[in-house]
């Protein structure tokens, strides 16, 4: 066991610091690893301007923006359509200045003579299906919505992206009545009055600056692709990866797309049930709200693994305890897709990584199932074993204490390293190929 990356008593290092505050705060969940971790691995795996950083989970960016602050070429891949917009506009830095002045003063014109008129605007029935009631109220949705309007009459473009994300972001923190802690939630004081196009042009302001002082890393090599985490081998150029840095979502009750809910219908990117069945789809089985009765991923356990023996003891202990809830069914099987998925995964990834290549996945112990503890990291390890993969060691990030029982859950960091001279690459039974079949039927059928 390594030793700690930072003090784990020490949570304010979780939270983002203001010398860090550039780029990574134009939009970042609650949850989001901090830069400075990024940084740590950075440095350990002795990367420079020469190599490529890949996070396959990469959220709302913040590897990718802490690898280009450090001039060092980063991919991501993320499959929940606002936090991949979030990560390619916040990696984006190539904005002409002028133009992006020019659209703030046009849209705050816009959305300034149309905000008193009536009538208000609102979400349409299928748009308040899927968001969390009382997410937000009207008059600050109004205002929104008036924003989003102004916004879409200008030209597409990175320029457009910034003030759309600039939205995205007050329309959480200031305009809605969400609160993290870390599970969303609404607030008992509503927030019925705000001013969204004073906080909205503060913001652009902020981001504005930003890029200014930024120029001259703007042609450091960014992107981030849309899609499925466990099929990263498609998009992907082969022996093209030196690093990987990412967090994955842990096996537990957290439902990750109700983080986003307002947000993606604010800007489009959901308009029904069906858009949020599509991309729950795409996203590796972490809670039972997107178990599906075609996933398959499981079946790449052995049945002699310890994910298999664990997912038997979650199953007893529901017996035991006789619960009989469709969601309590499913714990056994969800932390089976999960680890099979996770598998599924690095699989995928071993011909893109070079021969070498370094890699730190955060990953936290969890005890969501029953209280029965699952090791994320020692099973994550074991899980990469088995597809040819050098465990290197697990560097603990930090502890938080667990909700239900009061005991401290450890969060890691499994440091894996693919090998100089790989052997022999097992194949599953279950292809990559037949896998986007499954997936494409059954989003057909949803």
């Amino acid at each position: 066991m390594t030793s700690p990356v930072n003090d784990p008593s020490d949570l304010r290092l979780n939270k983002l610091q203001q010398s860090d505050r550039a780029f990574h705060d134009w939009y970042r969940f609650v949850l989001s690893y901090p830069p400075h971790l990024v940084r740590d691995y950075i440095h350990k795996f002795g990367l420079s301007g020469n190599g490529t950083i890949l996070d396959p989970f990469c959220g709302t960016g913040t590897t990718l923006v802490e690898a280009k602050k450090q001039g060092i070429a980063a991919i991501g891949v993320e499959a929940i359509p606002m936090s991949h917009f979030a990560s390619s506009t916040k990696a984006c830095w190539a904005v002409d200045q002028g133009t992006l002045a020019a659209m703030q003063i046009r849209v705050l014109a816009r959305a300034t003579k149309r905000v008193d008129q009536l009538p208000q605007l609102g979400f349409t029935p299928d748009q308040i299906a899927i968001t969390l009631k009382n997410a937000i109220s009207p008059q600050p949705l109004h205002q929104c919505l008036v924003l989003k309007v102004a916004i879409a009459a200008e030209p597409a473009g990175p320029e457009r992206n910034v003030l759309n994300l600039a939205l995205a972001t007050v329309a959480v923190q200031d305009a809605s009545n969400l609160k993290f802690g870390p599970e969303v939630g609404i607030r008992r004081r509503k927030r019925e009055t705000v001013d969204v196009l004073a906080a909205w042009q503060t913001k652009v302001d902020q981001m504005r600056a930003d890029l200014a002082l930024a120029q001259s890393q703007a042609a450091v090599p960014t992107y981030c692709h849309r899609g499925d985490a466990r099929q990263v081998a498609t998009l992907l150029v082969p022996r093209s990866i030196d690093a990987v840095i990412t967090s994955p979502p842990y096996p537990n009750e957290k439902d990750y797309t109700r983080t986003t809910r307002l947000e993606s219908v604010l800007l489009g990117f959901l308009a029904n049930k069906q858009d949020l069945r599509h991309f729950k789809q795409s996203l590796i089985r972490s809670n039972t709200r997107n178990v599906y009765k075609v996933d398959d991923d499981d079946r790449l356990l052995t049945q002699s693994s310890p994910v298999a023996q664990l997912a038997k003891a979650i199953e007893a202990k529901r017996l035991a305890l006789n619960k009989t809830s469709g969601f309590e069914r499913l714990y056994h099987r969800v932390t089976r897709l999960y680890f099979g998925g996770m598998k599924r995964h690095l699989a995928e990834l071993r011909p893109a990584l070079k021969p070498g290549a370094q890699l730190a996945y955060v990953v936290g112990d969890q005890a969501s199932f029953f209280q029965v503890m699952i090791r994320t990291g020692n099973l994550l390890a074991e899980v990469a074993t088995e597809v040819g993969y050098e465990v290197e060691g697990i560097d603990l990030f930090r502890t938080r204490i667990a909700t239900a029982t009061g005991e401290q859950l450890r969060e890691e960091v499994v440091v894996l390293k693919w090998p100089e001279t790989p052997r022999h690459q097992k194949s599953f039974s279950v292809s990559s190929k037949s896998c986007r079949e499954v997936q494409s039927s059954a989003m057909a059928r949803g």
